[in-house]
């Protein structure tokens, strides 16, 4: 597949993961994208996982058509990315390695392979020219390891990305690009805003017009679309109007009580997004937190502090410099309710956090006097 002039898409799809990274669930796979660029000097853009080394070799051969390329540039580290980078040099021996003095430092951790007189350092600004397509080498660390770069190809008005813009799905399967692409950018990449929002500005400068991502598909098309969605993932800012909330319940009495809750918003006409943090994929509910601009946590207290499945949840959020959001409480308690306390507690190093003045407590079950606890906090965040 042509993705730009003289820039080739050399990857491939891979059905048989269940679990990307060891824990994200992907129902429809995942996509290990490399690139080739065929001027007087041929550069491959990135390899692909282990599992599909052979697979990418015949890929790569067929776009070759018995030429030998003369760069791999390594933009990122991860496994997913760099594991057949031995391979590739036992099939093209003559070939460079270009990439980050920090990225050569990891390959002597990962490979025991041979790169004297194989190094080409590529520093932030740097250049590496092949013919008509010159690349511009642009520094992102931590998007999301210290090593990364992104690249542009002037020439192609190309921007390689990296893991930025990238998302969970093969690229064989058919699914709506923002949903995937949240859970994966803040699931990933989340904790990095700064470092992301800072790699955006670097690149603001650049005439881009296709962004080609280490995961998910070729973007060429509304790119503005992407870029604004980004600049908002990127700055921690709200991309949806509404109310999240995100529950843990024991015999049920939590779960009414945020069910009730959201009934109350939709009456108000705010669109309420409800999750049982027990029940449904926690990459999705950490999606959500970030997405709306107010969350609502309804906890049972447990031994003193919290339901496990909101202790995970909220450390999640935490290591992802939750910020800028409303928070509001429910908690409930047969004898001594603990959990907005609890929840508060582990908030307290966010930014920009502001806390409702309504907090709901149950004692055990919701009762008449509950629902009117529950209709001043919608009231509240309404």
């Amino acid at each position: 597949m042509e993705a730009a002039k003289d820039i080739y898409y050399v990857g491939v799809n891979d059905h048989s993961i269940d679990l990307f990274e060891g824990q994200y669930v992907v129902p429809n796979g995942m996509a290990y994208n490399s690139y080739v660029i065929l001027d007087e000097k041929i550069a491959v853009m990135d390899t692909v996982d282990a599992g599909f080394t052979e697979e990418w070799l015949g890929n790569l051969e067929k776009v070759l058509q018995g030429r030998c390329p003369d760069y791999l540039v390594i933009q990122h580290m991860e496994p997913d990315h760099s594991a057949s980078i031995p391979a590739f040099l036992a099939k093209y021996p003559e070939a460079q390695i270009v990439g980050s003095a920090q990225a050569f430092k990891m390959m002597g951790q990962f490979f025991d392979v041979d790169l004297t007189g194989k190094q080409k350092i590529a520093a932030n600004g740097g250049t590496l020219e092949l013919g008509t397509h010159t690349l511009q080498f642009i520094a992102a660390p931590m998007v999301h390891w210290p090593e990364v770069l992104v690249t542009y190809d002037a020439a192609a008005k190309v921007l390689f990305s990296a893991d930025a813009f990238g998302k969970f799905g093969a690229l064989d399967v058919e699914e709506d690009w923002a949903c995937e692409a949240r859970r994966y950018y803040f699931g990933i990449v989340g904790k990095y805003g700064m470092q992301a929002g800072n790699m955006l500005k670097k690149a603001a400068d650049l005439d881009i017009q296709t962004i080609c991502p280490l995961h998910g598909p070729i973007l060429s098309e509304n790119l503005d679309y992407y870029l604004n969605l980004y600049a908002t993932w990127t700055s921690y800012g709200v991309e949806s109007e509404g109310v999240f909330i995100a529950y843990a319940s024991i015999y049920g009495h939590t779960a009414e009580a945020a069910k009730c809750l959201a009934s109350k918003l939709e009456e108000k006409g705010i669109k309420a997004s409800i999750a049982d943090l027990a029940r449904e994929d926690m990459a999705e509910a950490v999606e959500d937190a970030f997405r709306y601009g107010k969350l609502v946590l309804a906890c049972n207290t447990y031994n003193n502090s919290i339901n496990p499945f909101m202790q995970d949840f909220i450390n999640r959020l935490v290591e992802r410099n939750y910020q800028k959001r409303t928070i509001a409480f429910i908690e409930n308690g047969s004898w001594a309710p603990m959990a907005a306390k609890v929840m508060k507690g582990m908030l307290e190093g966010c930014k920009e956090l502001t806390f409702t003045e309504n907090t709901v407590t149950i004692l055990s079950a919701m009762k008449a006097a509950d629902e009117e606890k529950i209709a001043a906090l919608a009231e509240e965040l309404a």
